[in-house]
């Protein structure tokens, strides 16, 4: 009677064993931990145990075993393939990582068939796009990232995006995914926000989006915006990437809106003081100052003692000695020290002497070159009478004085 008793719960715990085949989701408890490589189940229900390799228990990097899980625990698992024999003792390779991969394919393919996005991290700029984590391995190629060219993707790397899935298989682990369509809708929407706001003499703040060797494109809040190399600085630019970075906040005057063709041109240097403010202070009548020659004409030359501010050296105040043009002396780019002459603020105009800072020879004739006689002097210093106006943007009232328009009365 006993014996039969035993056969009876023998068989009904054969029965009880539930076999074991590749697909099959299942719960394991943990064992052991062998060599903290892998970690040996007890896979519940059918008698028999299973191997969770560290690489197979999360989709993510697993770099001690020991942190994520523990003996005792019991985990949900996908059977992977069968190790060995029935003879030998067999066991199974089984996998938590596939299965949460499971899980995350069938909520994207969920959200992929009703039309939504998804928010992913770029984990790798390579070449033709991006590796993002969705949960599983997504791709973004390059043409799909934004809506105008990019040299540089690794700026991507670490950033969360927003992505409209374009292609989903998840037998082949394929996801294809597209940012661009993102920042189309969104451009759109600011675009027509910003267009109907913003007028020419605006001043906003903004924030330096991208630099090509013409410019700096502005991002205005999803529209961005043109500031042209020589609205940088007053000071000279050779390149915008020379003063500005990425990312940099900036505030910038608008200049002109085109909303048809969706150009704004913008500048940085209208925000920041002017190079004639304050010039009366800077360079009363008298001061000392070192400049540089930039440009020679047939009547002077015209120097830049602070950045965009230009003073004329008219060829009489050049030197003591007669000379036939200026380039006879100076040349471009040359460092000369000047007097100012008279400062003229509203109209933005400095005059400027170098030969007053020499020493005037003692021989009469020396000084008119052997063999001029002495030129007639104005007393008020403004020594570019014969300055053409389309030259040197003077008037010839304004470089001859009141007394040559008197004269005649």
């Amino acid at each position: 009677m006993a014996e039969n008793e035993n056969n009876n719960a023998m068989l009904e715990a054969l029965d009880s064993i539930k076999p074991v085949n590749v697909g099959d989701v299942v719960k394991g408890k943990v064992l052991q931990i062998d060599d903290d490589r892998q970690a040996v189940v007890g896979i519940e229900g059918s008698g028999v145990e299973g191997i969770v390799p560290a690489n197979q228990l999360s989709t993510k990097p697993v770099n001690d075993i020991n942190e994520v899980v523990k003996v005792g625990d019991v985990l949900d698992l996908v059977v992977i393939s069968k190790i060995g024999s029935d003879k030998e003792n067999g066991s199974y390779l089984l996998s938590h990582r596939r299965l949460e991969a499971m899980k995350v394919w069938d909520e994207i393919q969920a959200k992929f068939d009703n039309g939504e996005t998804l928010t992913a991290t770029v984990t790798q700029a390579v070449r033709g796009g991006l590796v993002v984590d969705a949960g599983v391995r997504g791709f973004v190629p390059a043409s799909m990232i934004t809506d105008h060219y990019v040299d540089d993707l690794n700026q991507f790397k670490g950033q969360e995006l927003e992505f409209k899935i374009v292609e989903i298989e998840p037998s082949e682990n394929r996801l294809i995914l597209s940012h661009k369509e993102i920042v189309q809708e969104q451009h759109a929407e600011a675009a027509a926000k910003i267009f109907g706001e913003l007028a020419p003499g605006d001043v906003v703040e903004g924030k330096v989006a991208r630099m090509t060797n013409f410019g700096a494109f502005i991002d205005l809040g999803g529209v961005d915006g043109l500031v042209h190399v020589s609205e940088i600085s007053y000071d000279h630019v050779d390149k915008p990437a020379d003063v500005l970075e990425v990312g940099e906040d900036v505030k910038v005057k608008v200049l002109s809106v085109d909303p048809e063709r969706e150009r704004i041109s913008l500048s940085i240097k209208q925000t920041l003081p002017g190079p004639w403010d304050d010039i009366e202070s800077k360079a009363p009548q008298g001061t000392v100052l070192t400049g540089t020659v930039k440009r020679l004409t047939s009547f002077g030359a015209f120097v830049e003692v602070f950045p965009g501010v230009e003073g004329l050296v008219h060829i009489s105040q050049i030197s003591h000695k007669h000379i036939a043009t200026p380039a006879d002396v100076l040349k471009v780019g040359e460092e000369v020290q000047v007097k100012v002459l008279n400062v003229e603020a509203d109209k933005q105009r400095l005059g400027l002497s170098i030969k007053a800072l020499q020493e005037a020879p003692k021989d009469a004739e020396s000084n008119n070159g052997g063999s001029r006689r002495p030129r007639r002097r104005n007393n008020n210093n403004n020594f570019a009478a014969d300055a053409p106006e389309e030259e040197t943007g003077f008037t010839l009232g304004d470089l001859i004085g009141d007394e040559l328009k008197n004269a005649g009365k």
